[in-house]
């Protein structure tokens, strides 16, 4: 198989009309290399070909020599121009569609874009008004609690003075916090106050902690879950020595709570003493109070958490 060979004079004149080789190759084969008009003719009625780009290839090898000299007349221009604005007009729309389409699939892509961002900010202002609430919740929990307490401070003083109660809003207000026993008259709790000063001063302990070193945020994190083994440790085995003892050079220790004056004193608040010597930190077993140690644990849950505790304001 081989191009075919056509009237070199025709095909030179159709090229210089601006048609590519293989549709002049293709268009003299076809209308016989009778004349230019004829192959432009062919054109016209096969432009829309599938094979209209590719060079015909036929089992022959003959060269045609043109016989009479063609002439290009005015119609043949004519056509051969349309032809060539069609194709440019064609090629033109095809490419403004691509850039349509491009265009689309940018916004689209861009709206996706900016839904996902808002849909991502609005997840993430949930979550801290959630967590917000929680730590509000707390310190209105805390509040209560010393309120009660200076309450209980007022009715037992006045008790003492031998004056009466205030009236039943008072004993209302003090209710939550009388122990009471089986079989037994209710008495003032004594120790409730205590514990609720108690979280008090834990929860700054640990919010001076990460306020202090905001800077080095895995330092902060990785305290606070020493400081939580520690206080599960005492009340899960309060009869331990062993977990109710920490020595005060150990490196483990000292590189993640000592060096940290916040660490220390958050366990002294929860019942640590220093010995004599001051080479341990010791907790009496008759000094275990579990609801201080509850207490321990719940803000250290909330500080490991909560990645805002600390930052907000009281």
């Amino acid at each position: 198989m081989a191009v075919p060979q056509v009237n070199k004079k025709f095909l030179s004149e159709l090229e210089a009309m601006g048609f590519p080789p293989a549709w002049a190759t293709r268009a003299l084969h076809h209308s016989g290399n009778s004349n230019i008009e004829a192959a432009v003719n062919w054109i016209v009625d096969h432009e829309n070909d599938p094979d209209i780009n590719q060079m015909p290839l036929v089992p022959v090898n003959i060269e045609i020599e043109a016989s009479e000299p063609s002439y290009i007349t005015e119609q043949v221009k004519i056509k051969a121009q349309e032809l060539r604005d069609r194709a440019r007009r064609e090629k033109e729309e095809e490419k403004e569609k691509v850039e349509r389409e491009k265009e689309k699939e940018r916004i689209r892509g861009g709206k996706e874009l900016l839904e996902e961002k808002r849909m991502a900010e609005e997840s993430e202002r949930k979550r801290f008004l959630a967590l917000r609430k929680v730590e509000k919740e707390e310190q209105k929990r805390a509040r209560d609690k010393i309120r009660q307490k200076l309450q209980q401070d007022k009715a037992e003083r006045r008790g003492r003075l031998g004056l009466p109660p205030e009236g039943p809003a008072s004993l209302k207000s003090t209710t939550p916090i009388m122990q009471e026993e089986k079989n037994s008259v209710p008495v003032w709790s004594a120790t409730l106050p205590s514990i609720a000063t108690k979280a008090e001063l834990m929860r700054d302990c640990l919010r001076s902690l990460k306020r202090n070193h905001m800077d080095d945020d895995a330092k902060v994190k990785r305290a606070f879950l020493t400081l939580l083994i520690y206080v599960r440790n005492v009340a899960n085995n309060p009869n331990e020595e062993k977990y109710r003892k920490i020595r005060l050079s150990n490196p483990a220790f000292r590189d993640r709570v000592g060096k940290l004056k916040e660490g220390i004193e958050f366990l002294e608040h929860c019942g640590f003493e220093r010995d004599e010597g001051g080479e341990f930190l010791f907790f009496p077993r008759d000094k275990v109070d579990m609801e201080v140690l509850r207490s321990a644990g719940n803000l250290l849950n909330s500080a490991i958490t909560n990645p805002f505790f600390g930052l907000l304001s009281k």
